[in-house]
């Protein structure tokens, strides 16, 4: 759902913000290390009690590897192992309860296996669970649990957190309104290639919010954001354009190029510490501040 308005600010500034609030279920496509001969071997380990062994049968029946689909058998095994404080194992039950998969749809149930894995220190289960506190489902609706479990995934590097915190921090939910802070956190999103974040950071150096107004810099983000086929960023950057010398442009593009490279070529390659695990129960709370053109 996307919602979008214009104003007219006052000396004709244009102020870009966009709300878009979406929910999309996804699965992670990996391979399992668990096929052919080695399956009986698994079983057995996972009859015996092995919570790694139960998680990998639970992984293989969720997704059809190696096996029949069959969620009751995935949340079966999944359910053995995160019994035993297996953090993947209790984010994949999270999910199959969110979804009714081998169970009926239950969010309380959810949340139940989101904390479980959350308060393990796993960022995804502690992004669902901050989706969850701020979507009022299976527990009370808390923007300030929502800020509290998303600045946890957020400190270790999760873009989509960050991003969400960026958004909490702009609009004062859960937080004081602090454009400072939203400065900080898109920064860091904006840094690994969001381009929501991207857009919404190009937007507060246009507007000079939580940082000194710098056309060079707001064209810098919006740039990356357009290059990324975000429609509204393709507008603001070529709006910031029109107020750039030839030359601050040129260097605007240039300094674009270095922080894309930058994205595309990391200097350290991060594992993730999702693998062989469902993805997120939401892909992202997608809301970035809207495009504006008003009139006063």
């Amino acid at each position: 759902m996307t919602r979008g308005c214009f104003l007219v600010l006052k000396y004709g500034r244009i102020k870009y913000m966009k709300k878009i609030l979406i929910l999309t279920l996804l699965i992670l496509c990996c391979t399992s290390p668990v096929f052919g001969g080695e399956f009986e071997d698994t079983l057995k380990k996972a009859e015996q009690g092995h919570a790694k062994a139960q998680y990998n049968l639970g992984w293989m029946y969720d997704n059809g590897q190696g096996v029949p689909q069959d969620y009751k058998q995935a949340v079966y095994w999944y359910t053995k192992a995160a019994a035993q404080g297996d953090a993947l194992s209790q984010f994949n039950l999270g999910n199959m309860y969110y979804n009714g998969q081998g169970v009926p749809q239950d969010y309380k149930q959810a949340v139940y296996w989101f904390k479980k894995a959350a308060e393990q220190g796993y960022a995804k289960a502690q992004y669902n669970l901050g989706w969850m506190y701020y979507n009022s489902e299976g527990v009370l609706q808390d923007y300030k649990q929502a800020v509290e479990w998303w600045k946890k995934a957020a400190e270790q590097g999760y873009a989509t957190t960050q991003y969400n915190l960026g958004w909490m921090y702009y609009n004062g939910e859960g937080v004081p309104q602090d454009y400072k802070q939203a400065v900080y956190w898109y920064t860091k999103a904006a840094a690994q290639g969001d381009a929501l974040s991207q857009f919404n950071l190009g937007n507060m150096y246009y507007n000079g919010e939580g940082v000194t107004q710098n056309y060079k810099l707001a064209y810098v983000w919006s740039s990356l954001a357009a290059s990324q086929g975000e429609k509204t960023s393709i507008e603001l950057r070529d709006i910031i354009a029109e107020s750039l010398t030839p030359q601050q442009l040129s260097e605007a593009q240039g300094l674009a190029a270095k922080i894309q490279y930058q994205i595309d070529h990391p200097t350290e390659t991060k594992k993730s510490n999702h693998s062989k695990s469902k993805s997120d129960v939401v892909d992202r709370v997608k809301k970035s501040t809207v495009m504006v053109l008003s009139y006063k």
